[in-house]
């Protein structure tokens, strides 16, 4: 493994009186601390005391503390030492920051893994959107949402950016589950009023932006503070969705400039064709959706497979994201490879997705190795000129480089003093797990990428959203 910092150099920086108390908090950790800086810079921290305030933020990082001084500093940080929560992390543990999952379905959770081989517009007229039709039904809606949000809960998925179906009472459930057990989550309503069976879709343009607002209505309503779910403007892709339906969405982002916004984009040749089809006035998708005020800082663009030179310009001086979802773009239709390198090298915000439903698996460790597979096909592609991608670099893309495609990159994504705690401690150890065996030479960056490469949702005990252990 490369560009690896070991810190040891004593670091404090001290946080006080934000926010009310949350039940389980404070607590602190004694032990190793991985997390990014940059997608360069990798930070393993061994010996570390992190506190965590009663209001789940990061309120004490030291690094190359002797566990003999933790009573002590916790002592001068106003603390009872004796009555105080330390976790103390043996070898073979340590905290990562959580897994963020910038693009994933919640109604496909039930379909992952069928109709593998089908061409996008085939996958999704036989397959998704019959599967979806059915979240018309509360009762399915909340059974499937729930375990969609706990099965990525599990897996250590702390931040999804989630498109709910085309129904917008599913998709208030979604916002409801997500905020009941505990996920930072964006939830969208689907927008989709053309190009899609008539039992599934808006029935008007002036419907779909009406139902649109009901639901951020009432998203807001559940989290007033959006200290966990937030309203996303969702058009699936411009494909379903009318001239006035994107104008209508642009219309409310322009009067929300809070609101965050995800879709489709350069996904598929096909796509792509058809989408010129229907909208022949725009060379392209950048200058379409920048037409209707989709494209920003906040916009959340999944797949981004085809860019050329012009359509990377916009997405960097527009300050979108982009959303890697490496393993259905493997599997669906044609083997694609987006070109991730290029987007790093031209500053342009990437982070991982499931793409539950299109993809097989749920797993952010998963996407991570696929990452590190469509980087071998890229370089393959390239003639070398995009070297693959390393571990600590796909590592930030699922951490610290999820935050800033979400723009929540000040609040969650490592564990800078001030930030939100959202944070899994993991376990190699487990005896009951088939991660790559730890061995007494092994040194902590070696478990670490053991963990990467190999590990699974058991190999992750416990599960914090701001401060709070989430995972059942």
């Amino acid at each position: 493994m490369e560009n690896i910092v070991n810190i040891n150099e004593t670091q404090a920086i001290t946080v006080a009186g934000m926010g009310d108390a949350v039940p389980g908090l404070p607590l602190a950790f004694h032990g190793t601390i991985i997390h990014s800086f940059s997608s360069k810079e990798l930070a393993i921290q061994e010996n570390s005391l992190l506190v965590v305030a009663n209001d789940g933020r990061i309120q004490l990082l030291l690094n190359d503390v002797d566990p003999d001084q933790v009573k002590n500093i916790l002592a001068k940080e106003g603390y009872t030492p004796d009555a105080f929560p330390v976790k103390y992390l043996q070898r073979g543990q340590f905290l990562i920051p959580g897994f963020i999952d910038t693009h994933n379905h919640a109604p496909q959770w039930a379909q992952r893994g069928v109709g593998q081989g089908k061409v996008l517009m085939d996958w999704l007229n036989d397959i998704t959107f019959p599967h979806e039709a059915r979240f018309e039904d509360p009762a399915y809606a909340r059974q499937m949402y729930g375990a969609c949000v706990r099965g990525g809960l599990r897996q250590g998925i702390t931040t999804a950016s989630y498109y709910g179906s085309q129904d917008c009472h599913a998709s208030k459930i979604l916002a409801e589950v997500c905020f009941e057990l505990g996920q930072r989550a964006y939830v969208g309503k689907c927008n989709m009023n053309q190009n899609a069976p008539d039992w599934y879709r808006d029935q008007s343009a002036e419907e779909s932006i009406r139902q649109t607002k009901d639901f951020i209505t009432h998203v807001r309503s559940v989290d007033p503070q959006a200290s966990l779910v937030t309203p996303i403007l969702t058009p699936r892709f411009a494909i379903s969705c009318d001239r006035d339906v994107l104008s209508g969405l642009g219309d409310i982002a322009r009067e929300n400039p809070d609101l965050p916004i995800q879709t489709h984009f350069d996904e598929a040749e096909q796509e792509i064709r058809l989408t010129k089809e229907l909208f022949p006035e725009f060379e392209n998708e950048a200058d379409l959706y920048e037409h209707f005020g989709l494209l920003g800082k906040r916009s959340i663009l999944a797949h981004c497979i085809f860019l050329d030179d012009y359509q990377m310009g916009r997405v960097k001086a527009l300050e979108c994201g982009v959303s890697h979802c490496p393993i259905s773009t493997a599997i669906i239709g044609p083997f694609m490879a987006a070109p991730i390198r290029e987007y790093l090298r031209r500053g342009i915000k990437v982070g991982l997705g499931t793409d539950n439903g299109g993809g097989f698996s749920s797993s952010i460790l998963d996407v991570i190795r696929l990452a590190f597979v469509i980087s071998n096909a890229r370089q393959e592609i390239s003639n070398g000129r995009d070297p693959v991608l390393t571990i600590q670099e796909i590592f930030f893309l699922a951490t610290l480089g999820g935050a800033q495609v979400c723009c929540l990159d000040e609040k969650i994504g490592n564990f800078t003093v001030g930030k939100e705690f959202d944070a899994l401690e993991i376990h190699t150890l487990n005896p009951d797990g088939i991660m790559t065996p730890v061995q007494s030479e092994d040194s902590t960056a070696m478990i670490f990428e053991k963990f990467i490469m190999s590990g699974d949702d058991r190999n992750i005990a416990k599960v914090f959203v701001r401060g709070r252990s989430v995972k059942a």
